[in-house]
């Protein structure tokens, strides 16, 4: 039987919003080792959970769907993001603490 992780998943350094980042996650612990395939080289596994990814909108549902399934799981802690308000002025403050350059 496999774990699984429960998690709010970070941005990714490609977005500036916070799209796809609001739902719980659960995601299988892989099982095994992926194995090299000796002609082409790709990566492959024999374990077909770790293509799951179940989206849920609280860690609750999340929690109560792996309890009720009989999955054994972890939640992973959340970190909040630290917001710094940053204007386009701050570029050239007097204040600052490295030169501006191009």
């Amino acid at each position: 039987m496999s774990a699984a992780r429960i998690f709010k998943p970070s941005k990714t350094a490609m977005q500036s919003g916070l799209g796809k980042t609001k739902a719980w996650l659960l995601e299988y612990e892989p099982d095994s080792a992926r194995a090299i395939d000796p002609l082409m080289g790709w990566t492959s596994s024999a374990d077909m959970n770790s293509q799951v990814r179940l989206t849920f909108d609280s860690q609750e549902e999340a929690v109560a769907y792996a309890e009720r399934n009989g999955i054994a799981y972890r939640v992973l802690p959340t970190t909040p993001r630290k917001a710094v308000p940053k204007s386009y002025s701050d570029n050239f403050a007097y204040g600052r603490r490295r030169p501006w350059t191009h």
